[in-house]
């Protein structure tokens, strides 16, 4: 799925990180299944009290006819005049076979990757410890240990600074934050210090441009010149994530970007 957004427009127009006017509480995260999309609905003003007259706590409904948008690349739906709802018995086949689907998808290490990723992601990185399971970001998101390590397959969206050569802050040091998107969830997560000179892995600015330019799937003509403005298409690769969900803080370690 294309980006439009602009990377030169992160700093003071950033991607959001989630569709609702605020993030939701963790206590309503770990609700979440932590494989596949979780699609938020919003109501046309005119089916407000029609819907929330239907709606029954822990009922299966099924939606006809929703119109589905993207905002940002978060895909939500809208319950319009011409939308319906209808109640679903607990026992329906449909429910079973949508349960099972999902059971399945949380138990195996290769279904939490995401489907777009399928055969294999991209090899512009490489991580040290492949005996790690995958996890998705919602995994990352709800995981109820203080700090935890993750192996996941992810798109890098955006980044703070956009500018290479503003990569490293004064003190030498590398600081830059990241947008991280899978299917489940988007994150900020933190290239910082050693664990940026191990992911960056490059001494030549020009060369870590290109890199970065594959990562952020930046379109580049026939010269190699990257073509800034222009629609992007990030690769999914694999990362390793140090997290602290609990202060929902992230950062990338041992892991290489190779270009």
């Amino acid at each position: 799925m294309s980006m439009l957004h602009r990377l030169e427009d992160e700093l003071h127009n950033p991607l959001p990180l989630h569709f609702e006017p605020l993030p939701p509480s963790r206590d309503v995260l770990c609700t979440f299944p932590t494989v596949g999309t979780i699609l938020r609905v919003i109501l046309d003003v005119d089916c407000v009290i029609y819907i929330l007259q239907l709606l029954k706590v822990d009922q299966w409904m099924k939606f006809f006819h929703v119109f589905c948008k993207m905002h940002d690349g978060l895909w939500y739906g809208v319950f319009t005049s011409s939308s319906m709802i209808r109640d679903m018995p607990n026992d329906d086949i449909l429910i079973f076979e949508r349960q099972s689907n999902c059971d399945q998808r949380s138990l195996g290490e290769l279904d939490r990757m995401p489907y777009w990723s399928c055969p294999w992601p991209s090899k512009i990185t490489e991580v040290k410890r492949i005996d790690v399971p995958f996890s998705t970001l919602m995994d990352v998101l709800t995981c109820k240990k203080e700090t935890n390590n993750f192996r996941c397959v992810v798109r890098f969206v955006a980044v703070i600074p956009w500018r290479v050569e503003d990569f490293r802050a004064p003190c030498g040091a590398y600081r830059v934050r990241f947008t991280l998107e899978d299917p489940t969830a988007r994150i900020h997560a933190y290239a910082h210090a050693e664990n940026g000179e191990e992911f960056f892995n490059c001494s030549s600015t020009d060369a870590l441009k290109r890199k970065v330019i594959k990562l952020l799937g930046v379109p580049v003509s026939r010269d190699g010149e990257a073509i800034m403005g222009g629609a992007r298409n990030p690769p999914w690769v694999q990362c390793y994530l140090k997290s602290n969900p609990i202060k929902q803080r992230h950062w990338i370690f041992e892991t290489k970007l190779l270009g």
